[in-house]
């Protein structure tokens, strides 16, 4: 097993804002995650905007600490540091941004983004050699010396990813987490993304946290997959499990919704509707029992109930969390009596 990196226990996000119509009320941002990141390996994280991803990021990179629960980044409790420490820590964990536009400083030169970071921390890399460690990172991400006095507005969008992705790499993490660092490209762009970050990651042996609203990219590039719908994690497991063997609906529906001319890769032998209605419940106000239960063709009585537990409902490690998990044409497991539809 390769080295454990980063660790998430029982994490927990709550926000209290208010007063509304004269009472206080909680975000339930993020709610009893368990998640785990292991070296040279990627950990994919989808789900719908409103799921909790990227509070989640935040408190995985140290930005935010959690109501609950514990993070530990190389062994060291990172939601418990502060000052000197924090600021040590966050060399190991590094966050790479949704939009490249907005996360770049306008007013400075790509060699100047990619150096603030060793300015901030000087003992990396003495002043003498810093223009050239940044020309080697940029030369990683795929840019020359062509780009080290152009502005952002002067490069395309994966560009400026790129530009991004060196920066984050200029303190040498262990670690990189991406908010949804695709979502804002054209596809053929995105490809060239993930290939970057794939190469990187063989190359410098580094852990990878991608986080996706759209489960077939995150299927290309990840080892293990994490579904979260209303800031908690409903299903966990291998790719190919998760792409052609969903147990939950939720999953199922993600995947229904993807564009994909060859059904079969889309869990088509699963069984039972796909077709999601209605939004996305409040983190204000959260379903009793089941979070996904008022927009699942398969709720029954026991869902309004009762939180189900995420546990090991198939091969590998596959967890799941719920009442009456979907169950795959090619075996001969039966669906728990009891729901409708």
């Amino acid at each position: 097993m390769a080295e454990l990196l980063l660790e998430a226990r029982g994490v927990t996000k709550h926000y209290r804002v208010g007063p509304l119509l004269g009472h206080r009320r909680t975000v339930h941002a993020v709610e009893d995650v368990t998640l785990a990141v292991h070296r040279g390996r990627t950990l994919g994280i989808v789900g719908e905007s409103g799921s909790g991803k990227s509070t989640l990021a935040s408190m995985l990179v140290g930005d935010e600490r959690p109501t609950e629960g514990e993070i530990e980044l190389l062994g060291r409790p990172l939601h418990r540091m502060s000052g000197r420490d924090l600021r040590r820590a966050r060399r190991d964990v590094q966050l790479v941004r949704q939009d490249p536009y907005t996360s770049l400083n306008p007013r400075m030169t790509v060699e100047r983004i990619v150096r603030e970071p060793l300015e901030i921390h000087p003992d990396l890399v003495p002043r003498a050699r810093r223009r050239d460690r940044v020309r080697e990172l940029l030369g990683l991400v795929g840019l020359s010396d062509d780009h080290l006095d152009r502005y952002p507005h002067q490069l395309s969008g994966g560009q400026r990813q790129r530009v991004g992705i060196a920066r984050a790499l200029a303190v040498r993490p262990q670690l990189l987490v991406c908010d949804e660092p695709v979502s804002a490209l054209d596809v053929s762009v995105q490809a060239q993304v993930i290939n970057l970050l794939e190469n990187l990651q063989r190359e410098l042996g580094i852990g990878v946290v991608f986080i996706a609203h759209d489960l077939s990219v995150v299927h290309h590039i990840a080892h293990r997959i994490a579904v979260m719908y209303l800031g908690r994690v409903v299903e966990e497991g291998d790719p190919d499990e998760i792409h052609h063997r969903p147990r939950h609906p939720y999953t199922q529906a993600l995947l229904t919704a993807v564009p994909d001319l060859d059904h079969r890769t889309r869990g088509a032998e699963t069984a039972g509707p796909t077709v999601l209605s209605g939004e996305i419940p409040s983190p204000l106000d959260p379903p009793s029992g089941c979070v996904f239960r008022t927009r699942c063709w398969q709720a029954a009585d026991r869902c309004a109930e009762v939180v189900p537990p995420l546990e090991t409902q198939g091969a590998d490690g596959h967890l799941t969390a719920c009442h009456f998990p979907l169950v795959p044409a090619d075996r001969d497991e039966r669906r728990p009596s009891g729901a409708s539809g």
